[in-house]
């Protein structure tokens, strides 16, 4: 089993003009298309999903090498190429930047009814996939793009990617459907990368994290007014990033309320409750 990868970027800002744009396109399709027609969909699949071929496809195209932007480029010029003829290559890219990933799961549940997939889980995996990178693992980075490419047989590969403006960094993430066992035990089968909080990187989905799944999970099962009554009592570690000031007592209460009332069995549930974002899994775990 391959490891689907990470890769940090200097985040830098602008915009592609349109010459490049339209370059990035027209190398970026005829590139997929080739990997297509020679390897077929789950490599190129695969391809997408290993950080070092993403960004030497990104220097192919033109894309500066080391930017932030080689990701919302590659991904912005492949869903144009790719996207008009998915009919007969059997592709399609859904989601993008900002605005554009939360369209993701209705561009999934369109493809799915076109080629008879399960939309409902698509949709599930796509929002699984963002909520672990953005709110299970504590990296310092927030996700600000989510790309899901699916093929016609329902295989997918996930980009997404996160910045961290106080250290001027961009961290990409990658997934591939092939390599995912379970989605709350090793789901990435590794996380390599520096972590920009003075400790390590805390990562709920780790294998070793079972402890502290069924514990998050049976604090979401009490009332929350109990455990709302604990939260002035934290006392936090200096280094650490989540603090008491850090906690927005109203929104943890409505996600504690929501999980109270759900009886949520799962620890995925638990990560795709609305609402729920990355300081909240923490401030009860700490």
């Amino acid at each position: 089993m391959k490891r689907s990868g990470v890769a940090d970027l200097p985040l830098h800002g602008g915009h592609v003009p349109p010459w490049l744009a339209e370059r990035m396109t027209l190398l970026g399709t005829a590139i997929s298309e080739s990997v297509l027609y020679h390897y077929g969909a789950p490599e190129l699949l695969s391809r997408l999903s290993d950080p070092f071929w993403f960004q030497a496809l990104g220097c192919v195209m033109g894309m500066d090498w080391h930017s932030s932007g080689i990701t919302t480029s590659v991904m912005g010029a492949l869903k144009r190429g790719l996207n008009p003829r998915a009919h007969e290559l059997g592709i399609y890219v859904c989601g993008g930047r900002g605005k554009h990933s939360r369209k993701t799961p209705d561009e999934l549940r369109a493809v799915a009814e076109r080629e008879s997939l399960n939309g409902d889980e698509l949709a599930r995996t796509s929002r699984l996939t963002a909520k672990i990178d953005n709110n299970a693992i504590a990296d310092g980075f927030q996700l600000y793009l989510h790309s899901f490419v699916v093929s016609k047989s329902g295989e997918w590969t996930v980009v997404q990617q996160g910045m961290n403006e106080a250290t001027g960094l961009a961290r990409r993430y990658h997934w591939h459907s092939a390599t995912v066992r379970d989605f709350i035990s090793e789901p990435h089968t590794a996380i390599v990368g520096e972590s920009v909080y003075a400790g390590s990187i805390m990562n709920l989905v780790d294998s070793r994290a079972k402890a502290a799944q069924a514990a998050l999970l049976e604090i979401a099962r009490e009332n929350p007014e109990r455990t709302l009554r604990e939260v002035p009592r934290l006392t936090m570690p200096a280094h650490h990033d989540v603090r008491e000031k850090d906690i927005d007592l109203k929104r943890l209460g409505a996600v504690l309320a929501m999980a109270h009332e759900k009886q949520l069995r799962d620890f995925a549930n638990l990560l795709l409750l609305e609402n729920l974002g990355p300081r909240a899994p923490y401030s009860l775990w700490h």
